[in-house]
């Protein structure tokens, strides 16, 4: 696992409290739509942070359709709420939108989709697709002698889909260095563990056996998260997958680590059990 030195624009502190604060968002949106994944959102939320507030992605809320900013897509599409939470606390478009979540009428569909929103670049949750995406994005910023670079999110569940080798195969023989695949490796899937439904070991392995250079990360340990994208966002030759060994459901206790959680959201007792936990309350 990365431990050196991550260059950030923010202190470490100001990230960890940003985490937090977003972790806010995500219990509260869902509660208050009665629906979504906050456990599948709580699990991403350092990766997020450290590369939108980490200064790992080069983007611009001001113009969100910049030719040269970094692509994030997120594949695993049913945590939308840490996506969005992420991209208004980046001045994408108002806070108080967040509490629209899953509305009718609403830009903050259960699922990003591509042209509602500032600042989502794919329409995703069919699970799978979204390294296939992501690879388009990096072949045609190679082709286009674009500076860009790309990061996707996947899921545990999405490494049961072959889409999702299919792509990497393909990001392996155009040698795609300007695209980074960030495994959520929470252990669990819609329905069980994934050593129980479809086990998944040994994962680096897997991907390195397709020609990626694989490295591995506490995905809560900003500082690591930090160097380790750092590390993906400067090495050539080939594209770069990450393996974040994180919690479903970080930061709420009774939610770690349990699947039913994965599609429900909290009640308001229990969202009020979380965000004292948290320390909001």
């Amino acid at each position: 696992m990365a431990d050196a030195t991550a260059v950030q624009t923010a202190s470490l502190e100001a990230l960890r409290e940003k985490a937090r604060l977003l972790r806010k968002h995500i219990i509260t949106m869902t509660t208050a739509a009665r629906s979504g994944h906050p456990s599948s959102s709580l699990s991403a939320v350092e990766l997020l942070v450290a590369l939108y507030f980490g200064g790992i992605l080069r983007h611009d809320p001001g113009h969100p359709t910049w030719p040269e900013r970094d692509r994030f897509i997120l594949s695993k599409g049913h945590a939308a709420p840490v996506l969005y939470a992420a991209l208004a606390e980046a001045g994408y478009f108002p806070v108080e939108e967040l509490a629209t979540l899953r509305r009718i009428g609403s830009r903050l569909e259960g699922h990003p989709i591509l042209g509602k929103l500032p600042g989502v670049e794919a329409s995703t949750g069919s699970l799978g697709q979204g390294l296939s995406i992501g690879v388009g994005h990096a072949l045609a910023g190679k082709l286009d002698a674009h500076s860009y670079r790309v990061f996707v999110m996947i899921g545990d569940g999405e490494n049961d889909e072959g889409q999702i080798w299919e792509a990497a195969l393909s990001a392996s023989k155009y040698q795609l260095d300007n695209l980074t695949c960030i495994v959520d490796h929470n252990g669990y899937q819609q329905t069980g563990s994934i050593h129980d439904v479809m086990p998944l070991s040994p994962l680096p392995d897997k991907w390195r056996a397709f020609g990626w250079y694989t490295l591995e990360v506490d995905g809560h340990d900003l500082n690591a998260v930090l160097s380790t994208l750092a590390a993906a966002r400067a090495f050539r030759d080939s594209p770069t997958a990450i393996i974040a060994y994180t919690r479903k459901g970080k930061g709420v206790s009774f939610v770690e680590s349990d699947y039913a959680y994965h599609g429900k959201a909290l009640s308001p007792e229990e969202a009020d059990r979380a965000l004292e936990e948290l320390g909001w309350k």
